[in-house]
């Protein structure tokens, strides 16, 4: 296991976003980030693995791996929207976005179907263990190992049939600082981003974030920086705080910050860290307007905080301690409340976008009339973030909203999530049973995300508890009523589907009341809007600001991944962005760089002639490099061989026009 100064060089170095750090700090993370794989090997070789074959372990499959997954299911749930997020921003390379438990066993997996092909040989796919004693040297084993993020790159590898492979990893730690899994994006090592593991570890932060929300619900959650305006954001400091006092759990910044174990950490309470009470926290911070505070860690150093908590549950108890202690005074500025706590709704979508703006208004015609809703739209437009502003606006908003990807769990346990299962149902089951999705959305809303991917078996049976509002969970006899707002989503053909016996005919028009279609971004007029919102989100007051060239590369963009990928480039971004306030070119990915400048090129491709049944102004897949190139030389031509000026009028960089230049003449 790493010591901490190591896992400390190693979150440096895979962070290693800035280029002027001193040559010998370069060289010393190089030999740490050595040392761990050498350690690492060493640990294969003295366990008896070989280079050449790996030992037969049996994976997961059917009952097994439901075991599994169900173990792991309360913070699984948390994990998948982050793959999602994370794969989207990955999606346009040869690679796959995996998740582990702590074991090293895949439980989830979302990639290019044509890397899942070659992923198979080497069997990195769910229900297979990676551990280090099952695949040598690789980044989710020697991430378990290590407990920091970590790169495998090429023969880094032990085992010689997996060094095509490169693999950014890192651990998932649950509020207590146990290893709740690992995740994790394996690709073709000629595919390599240096700008990977920063959106592994973004992800990872995402997930530890809403898990701590998640298994501490009865706490009060501090929340602390340096600066007022990452609060509520990716870098804040994170605290679960009883009434007592005593903290109970941390994220990692929390950790960072303070300097602390999770072990010191649990014998400090908010008193000996912050000079303050508990009680003086929650009297502030019950009020939905309270302005952050500022406190003086038992270092002297000065921070700004806010909170959140179920006030009237916290004060049902009653209040057991009195406040000897001075009470915590009010910052000058900053978030009142955590971005992910602000209560929104269809208004918070509105953005000036007249497409956008008919859909809302539609909507509100339908809110608490008992009329389905079905939302059709490209994926990542934000279908789901409409379903909420659906449900927020509605009487049933102070009830749960439950959303459901049909498309990310697997087919084998998607109708016991739906439906639930009594005791006992099947071998792994939990041996008090569990609730069903739709038993947890009762007197609010249930969004069916991806309904196009439901199984055609499960669809008989969703029609029958649509119509008789009543179901009954797996294994069980008792039929249970259920009360829900409907809100599904796809963006699949439905009516295609229907044609081709897929999809029940009598389930979608029980399902599409009212349809709606979201536009794609590219097709929006509110990118200015939407991209000012965002990054107020995920960098607080003052919001950060895109520089010139910046802004007109994201309105010539078109934006394949619609919202979904809007958010997370410019999360990286600010991210990367770090104690600038304009985001440049320097802090986007390498890979959204090289997509738009590929697009770029496209659009300014010479037109085919005469090849048979190819549209006008379109070039043939297989002269598209060529002509690209042949692009670049009548530019440097016009530009008179001055190739700055040739970037500038391609929108591409000179880096870009140098590369595709080489690589034609090689």
């Amino acid at each position: 296991m790493a010591n901490i100064q190591t896992g400390s060089l190693l979150r440096g170095r895979r962070q290693g976003d800035d280029p002027g750090r001193p040559i010998a700090a370069a060289l010393m993370l190089d030999e740490v980030h050595e040392a761990v794989i050498a350690q690492s090997h060493q640990r294969c070789l003295s366990i008896g693995l070989s280079r050449i074959r790996a030992p037969e372990i049996p994976p997961f499959v059917g009952r097994d791996l439901v075991e599994t997954l169900d173990h792991n299911r309360r913070w699984l749930s948390l994990a998948l929207p982050m793959m999602e997020m994370l794969h989207a921003e990955v999606a346009r390379t040869p690679c796959m976005v995996v998740l582990t438990d702590a074991r090293g066993t895949v439980i989830h997996s979302l990639g290019d179907a044509a890397f899942e092909a070659e992923a198979s040989r080497v069997a990195l796919r769910p229900g297979v263990n990676w551990s280090e004693p099952a695949k040598g040297t690789n980044g989710i084993g020697t991430a378990l190992m290590s407990e920091t993020p970590i790169l495998v790159h090429a023969d880094e590898h032990f085992l010689y049939a997996n060094q095509f492979l490169t693999s950014s990893a890192t651990p998932i730690f649950d509020p207590r600082g146990s290893i709740l899994g690992v995740l994790d994006v394996t690709g073709d090592r000629r595919g390599y981003h240096r700008h990977t593991m920063g959106l592994v570890r973004l992800a990872a932060r995402m997930i530890e974030n809403a898990f701590l929300a998640e298994a501490l619900p009865h706490v009060l959650l501090l929340h602390f920086h340096g600066r007022p305006e990452h609060l509520g954001g990716l870098m804040d400091g994170r605290l679960a705080v009883r009434r007592d006092g005593q903290i109970v759990g941390a994220n990692p910044n929390a950790l960072e910050q303070l300097g602390l174990s999770h072990a010191a950490l649990r014998t400090r309470t908010v008193a000996s860290l912050f000079g303050t009470s508990v009680d003086a926290l929650a009297d502030h911070f019950r009020r939905a307007d309270a302005a952050p505070l500022m406190l003086r860690r038992s270092d002297g150093k000065a921070c700004h905080a806010c909170a959140c908590f179920d006030w009237p549950r916290w004060y049902a108890a009653g209040r057991p301690y009195a406040n000897s202690l001075p009470a915590a005074r009010p910052a000058a500025s900053g978030p009142s409340r955590p971005a992910s706590q602000q209560t929104q709704g269809l208004r918070h979508l509105e953005s000036g976008d007249g497409r956008l703006q008919s859909v809302i208004g539609k909507l509100r015609k339908i809110i608490d009339r008992d009329i389905p809703l079905l939302i059709i739209g490209d994926t990542g437009t934000g279908k789901e973030l409409l379903a909420r502003g659906m449900h927020q606006e509605s009487s049933r908003a102070a009830k749960p909203f439950v959303a459901v990807n049909c498309a990310t769990i697997p087919e084998t346990l998607i109708e016991a999530e739906l439906f639930g299962y009594a005791p006992g149902a099947f071998t792994g089951a939990r041996s008090e049973g569990a609730m069903g999705k739709f038993e947890q959305a009762c007197g609010g809303s249930l969004f069916l995300d991806e309904i196009g991917d439901m199984p055609l078996s499960l669809q008989a049976r969703l029609l029958r508890v649509l119509q008789e509002r009543q179901l009954t969970p797996l294994g069980g006899k008792r039929s249970v009523t259920v009360d829900v707002a409907l809100i599904c989503a796809t963006h699949r053909d439905l009516l295609g589907m229907i044609e081709a016996g897929s999809f029940r005919e009598d389930l979608y028009y029980r399902l599409n009341g009212l349809v709606v279609k979201l536009p794609p971004l590219r097709e929006r007029s509110d990118l200015p809007a939407l991209i000012e919102r965002l990054l107020g989100q995920f960098s607080g007051p003052p919001a950060l600001q895109l520089a010139q060239d910046v802004a007109l590369l994201f309105a010539r963009y078109d934006w394949p991944g619609n919202l979904r990928q809007l958010a997370s480039v410019l999360r990286t971004a600010a991210a990367m962005a770090d104690d600038s306030r304009i985001i440049g070119r320097e802090h986007l990915s390498d890979d959204f760089l090289e997509d738009c400048e590929r697009a770029a090129l496209t659009r300014r491709l010479p037109a085919a002639e005469g090849a048979p049944g190819q549209a006008a102004g379109t070039v043939p897949p297989a002269t598209i490099k060529e002509a690209e190139v042949e692009t670049i030389r009548r530019a440097l031509e016009a530009a008179g061989g001055n190739v700055s000026a040739a970037s500038k009028m391609l929108e591409i960089s000179r880096n870009t026009i140098y590369r595709k230049l080489r690589r034609q003449t090689a």
